[in-house]
């Protein structure tokens, strides 16, 4: 066997030799590698044989991109699954192997789609025990696929293939961040928030200033579908407030900035109420960019601790996203539990006391509802009051005589001061005017 005549051995698929290494079989049209000129003589078997008889290493890289040429050409998964095989084998010295898989990973996008599924997986399959011999090669591989993944919106699979990346690299930051932008495709803000922590620990030193916007785009949106509302609001509101308008090659238009103020927008209203919010909320209706919002008649109305109206309320839903109105364990969505405790809080302005049946009739839930809804705002420290269970009635604190006392220190402030310039002004002290 070792008689390179072939002298006794049996040969297959096909015996002797196939014209220009193609055929037609039944209306259907065959591509074979050619290893003897432009011909198919016996099988690919052989095209390996020879190749790997050269003892010249030029020649013998040509010999294989000859047979990788008409592999690729045939779009055969059988063919191609050989070449792996004997790549991968002791037949061929590693830096051929290398050289030649680092061809096939270039050359992967020419194949039908499906094929260069199978293909790209059994290859990374195949390479897996030698791993460490063809890290760029897997690279190559993983990139294409998770290309192809990303153009057919699978992008969980394309997130996937790339997370199968050494991110020891020099190119951690930036794999990590695509890699979280493609799981928020899917909202998967659990498996994003794995990579986007890691990025966390590089993007202070990055000075890659699309990068940094990317970054700071995907946590935005991270906080935002884990329901961290106020947290959310904070990060789209600094996104919404760059000046520059080109940052790299990315043009930063006006319609993107004015999407991020809205995101900030709607999460604040979104947020628990309390003080924390009611400063945010001033923030926002502060910025006269709001005005121009479609969804700023309610935050003018929040802001204002206005109630807010079912009305109003169903026209603020068309505007959600699905993860805004998810339904809680409570059986309130996202939405209802905010709308409530905006009421909640808008009828502690307004009422000195109020029972609970009137504030559930007032708020649209049952009276025990209301109860347990307030009786933790309060414990929270995010709204001012007390409860009379016995009488079944809900005290509101009235802010009146913390105001007063405000004022007060204000005017000891104040007091002090002039104390200081006039005593500055005795002793011959120049005092700005």
């Amino acid at each position: 066997m070792n008689d390179t005549t072939y002298f006794g051995a049996i040969v297959g698929r096909v015996a002797n030799r196939i014209g220009g290494a193609q055929f037609t079989l039944n209306g259907t049209h065959y591509k074979l590698v050619a290893n003897e000129g432009n011909n198919t003589l016996h099988v690919m078997e052989s095209a390996f044989a020879s190749a790997s008889a050269i003892t010249d290493q030029r020649q013998k890289i040509e010999q294989y991109k000859h047979i990788l040429t008409a592999v690729i050409s045939s779009n055969d998964i059988v063919q191609a699954r050989r070449f792996i095989d004997h790549m991968l084998s002791d037949d061929v010295p590693l830096v051929v192997s290398r050289q030649l898989l680092q061809t096939f990973a270039e050359e992967l996008g020419r194949l039908e789609p499906e094929t260069q599924k199978e293909i790209a997986h059994y290859t990374l399959a195949q390479i897996q025990p030698r791993v460490v011999s063809f890290e760029e090669q897997v690279l190559v591989i993983r990139e294409k696929l998770a290309e192809l993944y990303e153009s057919e919106e699978q992008w969980s699979k394309a997130a996937q293939m790339l997370s199968g990346i050494d991110l020891d690299s020099g190119m951690r930051l930036s794999k990590c961040v695509q890699i979280a932008c493609l799981y928020l495709e899917d909202d998967d803000a659990v498996n994003a928030e794995a990579f986007i922590n890691k990025a966390s620990f590089l993007v202070s030193n990055s000075q890659h200033e699309v990068l940094n916007l990317k970054y700071k785009v995907c946590y935005a949106r991270i906080l935002d579908l884990k329901r961290k509302f106020l947290e959310a609001a904070l990060r789209y509101y600094d996104i919404s407030q760059i000046e520059k308008r080109q940052i790299g090659d990315e043009e930063i238009n006006e319609e993107a900035l004015e999407q991020a103020l809205s995101a900030a927008v709607t999460c604040t209203i979104l947020a628990a109420a309390g003080p924390q919010r009611s400063r945010v909320l001033a923030t926002l209706y502060k910025d006269e960019r709001c005005s121009k919002l479609k969804i700023y008649p309610i935050l003018q109305k929040v802001y204002l601790e206005r109630i807010l109206r079912k009305p109003e309320i169903d026209a603020f839903a068309e505007e959600l996203k699905p993860h805004q109105k998810a339904l809680l364990p409570d059986n309130f969505t996202v939405l209802d539990r905010a709308m409530i405790e905006h009421n909640l809080l808008s009828a502690s302005k307004l009422y000195t006391n109020i029972s609970f049946d009137e504030l559930g009739t007032l708020l649209g839930i049952p009276p025990h509802k209301a109860e347990k809804i307030a009786s933790r705002m309060i414990y929270e420290d995010r709204m001012r009051g007390s409860i009379d269970q016995v009488e079944a009635v809900i005290h509101f604190d009235d802010d009146t005589e913390e105001l007063q006392r405000w004022d007060q220190q204000i005017v000891g402030l104040c007091q002090a001061l002039n104390d200081v310039l006039d005593s500055m002004a005795k002793k011959g002290f120049p005092v700005p005017v």
